[in-house]
């Protein structure tokens, strides 16, 4: 670690000496006194330069009463299924997005609103987010969409950012497990692109569990962002892991892990390269617009074949071999590499994009000639971020470390020249997996802000039994050396982040009433003959009661309504208040129904009235000094 001197060739001899390990021990150190860091190698600080370090870092990272700020970052919610938003530097959770979870408190999956987007979906009650990206124009966020994959149940979900609402969720067909997902970036974020990882059969009916028959295989998935539909497919040599885009519209690239196509541990850590899959969008559009695609297994959706035949290469994809099991696949901001991380062996590849266009037209006898370099990094690269000034940041899964190397240099080293190219490492607690850079998947990118997201925190945390908080690290790239600054314990593995400046997402304060969110329930209401804005009535249909009402601080425009026990009940309020901040909830008590009413939208939940008797409704969010008087009354009569 810190305190051993670093065996890559061409690296900077890390200091000897104090280790910051062993200092730290088992005490309880805060991330920002830990700023110093990177002098604790040369000897311990003294009092006087620990307190000035301590201050510095506090100083870089706070954010004062009434202060915003600078950034916003998206976290994805892991296993809780959900989208996080956090304050940058501060890393304060300002608001969580619900998308595959169910959350009581806003009724996402319980509303209407909600279970149609979430549509046949809506079964499945748990979700896996991994990877938060943002909408492009040009290369640049431009805060229209932030996009998240589920990898448990094969879906992908798009954000409004406006409203910072889930607005559409597709189910992927003919695949399992959708994990990378990335954006087109220019001329705007046209695609979705989103790797399947597992090889099933086709069709997967049971007939046959071979993963190495013809017809077993996973698929690039490429979906229209604005329609939310699947635009194409295309089969694939081995599966595929994580993925971006380039800035040229072009090409997008993969990484393969088990090329193998094995199905155990052993099996897929056989080969000692597998690959890196580039995808040539343009040729793949040609094809299908000429028709010449396939389907499958019923699905409507174009697919091509990207295989190798008979060791021919396929008009779409190119096969790059790359050492061992790689997991990261990250696009430098300037545009001109992919780099592909190595997990299981200690280098990085990078991939020249202005050498792609002469590998798809065959003028290498080696597709590694597109490499330009393959620095030596430490154990474990996963995934590597940008500053966009010439430098990238890997993390070091095995050595719970992050690395800062210079890529110009790498490639330097690479054909032969002496040159130092990593630039520091710093050790992370613990076990680092994503990091992300602010700015850095775009042409912006600023080199102010890394975040780490480790999967172990371990002694970093006050003890929460055997389950522990993850750790996410902010770190201060701006100047010449990285320095920690901030620890923040997040629940259930937050997989990956995003950072936008504030300026590049403009958000509602107020519902428009026209908005498309609750327009179908909008529609409804007309049918019912239901001015939102002003009637509170009851509309009976058979079996069916819908329940129209306002609701205004601190009342319901309906506080009693009588139902038949057995009733199916819908009940739909619109909030008429227009200052912001003044959001109402609906809670029906012993009945599993709760949903959020912000200002000037409309939302429905339906349930069954099942048992007879009084039953109490009342608002869940506060809104008014009156607001524990804010409730009404369900009465259901025997059946």
């Amino acid at each position: 670690m810190s305190d051993k001197k670093d065996q890559t060739p061409g690296a900077v001899e890390e200091p000897r000496g104090f280790s910051r390990r062993s200092f730290l021990g088992t005490g309880a150190v805060t991330g920002a006194v830990l700023a110093g860091a990177t002098a604790l190698g040369a000897g311990t600080f003294t009092r006087e330069s620990w307190a000035a370090a301590a201050k510095e870092a506090k100083s870089k990272i706070h954010v004062g009463p009434g202060e915003l700020d600078e950034y916003y970052g998206f976290w994805s919610g892991g296993h809780q299924g959900e989208v996080r938003v956090l304050g940058v530097p501060s890393m304060r959770e300002l608001m969580r997005i619900p998308v595959f979870n169910v959350d009581s408190a806003t009724g996402w999956g319980l509303t209407n609103e909600s279970k149609r987007i979430l549509g046949d979906s809506a079964k499945y009650q748990n979700g896996d987010c991994h990877h938060p990206h943002i909408s492009m124009t040009d290369g640049k966020y431009d805060g229209k969409y932030l996009f998240i994959n589920d990898k448990a149940n094969s879906r992908v979900a798009r954000i409004r950012l406006d409203i910072m609402k889930c607005d559409k969720i597709l189910t992927v067909p003919n695949v399992q497990a959708i994990h990378g997902l990335r954006l087109q970036k220019v001329p705007y974020t046209k695609y979705v692109f989103a790797n399947a990882e597992f090889v099933i059969p086709h069709p997967n009916d049971g007939h046959t569990f071979d993963l190495q028959d013809k017809n077993s295989f996973t698929m690039f998935n490429a979906i229209d962002a604005e329609k939310m539909e699947m635009a194409f497919q295309v089969i694939v040599d081995g599966n595929l892991d994580n993925s971006d885009a380039d800035y040229t519209g072009k090409y997008a690239a993969s990484t393969c892990y088990n090329s193998e196509k094995a199905y155990d541990l052993g099996g897929m850590m056989r080969n000692e390269r597998d690959w890196v899959v580039v995808f040539n969008i343009p040729r793949i559009e040609a094809a299908i617009k000429a028709g010449k695609f396939i389907t499958l297994d019923g699905s409507k959706v174009p697919v091509v074949d990207g295989r190798k035949t008979d060791g021919k290469d396929s008009e779409f994809t190119r096969y790059i071999p790359v050492p061992k099991n790689p997991h990261g696949l990250n696009t430098s901001s300037d545009g001109k590499y992919f780099i592909a991380n190595g997990k299981l062996s200690p280098t990085v590849s990078m991939i020249a994009i202005d050498r792609l266009d002469d590998l798809f037209a065959d003028r290498f006898k080696d597709p590694r000639e597109v490499i330009v370099a393959e620095p030596e990094l430490g154990l474990g690269p996963l995934h590597t971020t940008f500053d966009g000034r010439g430098n990238a940041y890997t993390t070091l899964f095995i050595d719970s470390q992050v690395v800062k190397w210079n890529m110009d240099e790498a490639i330097r080293a690479y054909k032969g020249e002496k040159v130092n190219y990593i630039k520091q490492k710093l050790d992370v607690q613990y076990q680092p997996g994503h990091n992300h850079a602010s700015l850095t998947e775009t042409s912006e990118a600023d080199g102010k802000w890394l975040v780490v997201l480790c999967k172990f925190s371990k002694d970093r945390f006050l003890p929460t039994g055997p389950l522990h908080p993850e750790n996410d690290q902010l770190i201060d790239i701006s100047g010449d050396e990285m320095k920690l600054v901030h620890d923040g314990p997040a629940f259930a593995e937050p997989h990956d982040c995003i950072l936008a400046r504030r300026d590049q997402i403009k958000t509602q304060k107020i519902w428009n009433r026209n908005d498309p969110f609750f327009a179908d329930t909008v529609a409804l209401a007309k049918k019912d003959g239901i001015n939102l804005e002003t009637d509170n009535k009851v509309i009976r249909d058979g079996n069916k009661v819908r329940v129209y009402m306002t609701s205004m601080a601190p009342a319901y425009g309906l506080t009693e309504f009588t139902v038949k026990q057995g009733n199916e009940v819908t009940v739909t309020i619109t909030n008429i208040d227009q200052i912001e901040d003044v959001s109402h909830g609906f809670v029906m008590t012993n009945h599993g129904a709760s949903m959020e009413i912000s200002p000037q939208q409309t939302s429905s939940i339906t349930f069954t009235a099942d048992k007879a008797g009084l039953h109490w409704y009342y608002c869940s969010w506060f809104c008014h000094a009156l607001h524990m008087e804010m409730v009404g009354r369900m009465l259901v009569e025997k059946a």
